[in-house]
């Protein structure tokens, strides 16, 4: 099967600054993709070089066989924050809705099967009650909930989150981390940034940036003591102790069924 996405020695600069220097890696079709790595390390790049909101400077990406700009119908992407502007008359069902324009467009009325993908988008983020509430009423862990729906509600081949599960509530984060989860047993392909390392050994593979990709590959191969000090700068000992803690001799699988740490994250 495919890669989903395909770069090879992939420039892209912000203005003067090497925003990620010369980089390759694949990301898997049909799986979960962690991209991990300090503070500007370069994962809301690559999210945005996938998504073809960011043209690279040199290099070649391949997203779902095309050109990032030509692959954007088949691209769901969940920012980490949307603005709302205070006062907007936005209800939930409308900001999911919102995840059908791709198909229908801005100005074309839902059909029945349209309605359908909305509302069972809202059922799996568990926000149907909130169907009729504002945006700007609801809590940071539900507009999140809100987005993410909004995001599956989209016809796509490929899922990216940027920081999905970042501070927010327990029901919320349980309930977008089962989103991921299931994502590709309906043959999506997922791929998140995260800052947590327990997230990322939850993945399928794993890519480690810091401010270029460093490894790339599953999370056994990738976030080893050595790596995680090439691109964190941490001393050896600290490392070593990140990296027992993240590969215990033994796993427990935490309530929502998935093989967490030990401290259930």
């Amino acid at each position: 099967m495919p890669s989903a996405v395909i770069a090879t020695d992939v420039v892209i600069a912000r203005g003067h600054r090497i925003a990620l220097d010369r980089s390759s890696f694949q990301i898997p079709t049909g799986k979960i993709t962690a991209i991990i790595g300090p503070n500007g390390s370069g994962k809301s790049t690559i999210l945005h070089a996938i998504a073809g909101l960011l043209p690279i400077d040199s290099g070649t990406i391949s997203v779902l066989g095309g050109e990032p700009e030509k692959s954007q119908r088949s691209v769901s992407y969940v920012l980490q924050y949307a603005a709302v502007p205070a006062g907007t008359p936005l209800t939930v069902t409308e900001a999911v809705q919102m995840g059908r324009y791709s198909t229908l467009g801005a100005f074309r009325r839902p059909t029945r099967a349209d309605r359908e993908k909305v509302a069972a988008a809202m059922a799996h983020l568990e926000i149907t009650d909130l169907a009729k509430r504002h945006l700007t009423e609801l809590s940071g862990g539900q507009r999140q909930r809100v987005y993410v729906a909004q995001g599956i509600a989209q016809d796509h081949a490929l899922l990216l989150l940027d920081e999905p599960l970042t501070g927010l509530d327990l029901n919320s984060a349980k309930t977008i981390d089962a989103i991921i989860h299931d994502e590709p047993n309906r043959g999506c392909s997922v791929v998140l940034t995260t800052h947590d390392l327990e997230e990322a050994k939850a993945a399928d593979y794993v890519i480690l940036t810091a401010g270029r990709v460093v490894a790339c590959g599953t999370p056994d191969e990738v976030l080893t003591a050595v790596n995680l000090t090439n691109a964190y700068g941490l001393g050896a000992l600290h490392v070593r102790d990140e990296a027992a803690a993240l590969f215990p001799t033994e796993h427990h699988h935490g309530p929502d069924g998935h093989q967490h740490g030990p401290d259930g994250h």
